[in-house]
């Protein structure tokens, strides 16, 4: 029996809250990157998470049994997951950190399209396959319809966002993994742990080995180390993982589009990041398409049902 129920003011201010604090930590990462590189500080958030993860688990005594079917596609996700993030931090370095998660959350799109092959249960319709369409048009736009001359972003601004949107195609493989093995029975907290302890490896050997292992311990460093590591990285998971578990997850998934415009609002206020039209015009069919593909079900609903009342 489904016992999920529709949003309600909780959960709608919730997710606004987590939108946002999304939607900051890239800013928040570029901010800090002349003190802390982007990968070195990933890492060393995703470490003091999963001992967080790993101690609510002790609290709530949930074992991490090794045993129970979800060690090898708890090693697939835990890399995916460090993939994922390498590929942001890389491209923090050469484009915006705006551009980078507009990019990065593509990845519904992208795991919508995973699932429809895997799963009979997650074909398609006819309104998501129109976001599919809306966003992969923007997508092309955003990329093809740049002038890179008119602004202020780097030559290789257009590197950074391609590296932006594999992290997303990352993301949308880790979605595909968890939902297709036996890590969609699993407690949230034991894939969360993969993911991070995947990510701590990764990213720390990446960091040393691309000689971005830097550390400059100014306040801001260390603000920005518990932001990411106890509000990121460990609060906003968690939460997440609650709302799916007692709210509708096609609404949540809608209003997850608001995560890249608070982005884009953060980097243009805190960054002083460009804003270019042609950008803007590429991002908004995008961010419709996530709509459309995260929340098919419901935005037909909601349709149907303002139509019948008028």
């Amino acid at each position: 029996m489904n016992t999920r129920q529709a949003l309600d003011s909780t959960a709608i201010s919730l997710m606004v809250v987590l939108c946002a604090t999304w939607g900051l930590q890239q800013v928040v990462l570029k901010a800090t990157a002349a003190d802390i590189a982007p990968v070195m500080q990933i890492g060393l958030r995703s470490g003091v998470a999963a001992l967080l993860v790993g101690l609510v688990m002790w609290w709530r005594k949930e074992p991490m049994n090794l045993r129970d079917g979800t060690l090898r596609p708890g090693v697939v996700v835990g890399l995916l997951f460090g993939v994922e993030f390498l590929l942001v931090a890389e491209g923090l370095r050469h484009s915006s950190a705006s551009h980078i998660l507009v990019f990065l959350y593509t990845a519904p799109i992208f795991a919508a399209l995973g699932l429809h092959w895997k799963l009979p249960s997650e074909r398609l319709g006819p309104v998501q396959w129109l976001g599919i369409v809306l966003a992969f048009g923007g997508i092309a736009y955003a990329f093809l319809g740049r002038n890179t001359t008119a602004n202020a972003l780097p030559d290789n601004a257009l590197w950074g966002d391609f590296l932006g949107l594999l992290a997303g195609v990352a993301w949308a493989a880790t979605t595909v993994v968890v939902r297709c093995s036996t890590l969609s029975r699993a407690p949230a907290t034991q894939t969360l742990l993969y993911q991070l302890i995947g990510a701590f490896v990764l990213l720390l050997a990446g960091a040393f080995m691309t000689g971005q292992a830097r550390f400059n311990p100014t306040p801001h460093v260390w603000a920005s180390l518990v932001f990411h590591s106890v509000v990121v990285s460990f609060a906003s998971y968690l939460a997440w993982f609650w709302l799916l578990r007692h709210y509708l997850a096609s609404p949540l998934g809608v209003f997850s589009f608001l995560t890249p415009l608070f982005g884009i609002v953060f980097g243009a206020w805190l960054l002083s990041e460009p804003i270019e039209p042609s950008f803007l015009l590429g991002a908004v069919p995008v961010l419709i398409g996530i709509v459309l593909v995260s929340g098919g079900d419901w935005v037909t609903q909601q349709w149907a049902g303002r139509f019948k009342t008028s």
